[in-house]
């Protein structure tokens, strides 16, 4: 989840409270639930099921716009990976 597609205008920078990773992703709102450490919640319960409950522990740190959308991704690839690092 730290890549957001090519040519993304505007994306949010979020932290996790739970497992304090920080991601990009291009929904943006006041919490999301983490990709880490969260379940999206199946819908398609039976009648015997109890209702998902969904926990948002992500929260927006920033909203991105322009040309740190790319830095950003970059930058959160490089400290993943480790990756290369000359276009610094």
């Amino acid at each position: 989840m730290y890549y957001v597609p090519d040519d993304t205008e505007r994306c949010g920078y979020y932290e996790c409270s739970s497992c304090g990773s920080r991601f990009l992703d291009v929904r943006i709102g006041p919490q999301l639930v983490c990709p880490y450490c969260g379940e999206e919640p199946d819908m398609e319960i039976g009648p015997d099921d109890e209702m998902p409950k969904i926990v948002e522990n992500a929260k927006l740190i920033r909203m991105i716009e322009g040309e740190d959308v790319e830095k950003y991704d970059q930058l959160l690839s490089l400290a993943v990976t480790g990756g290369d690092y000359s276009w610094i």
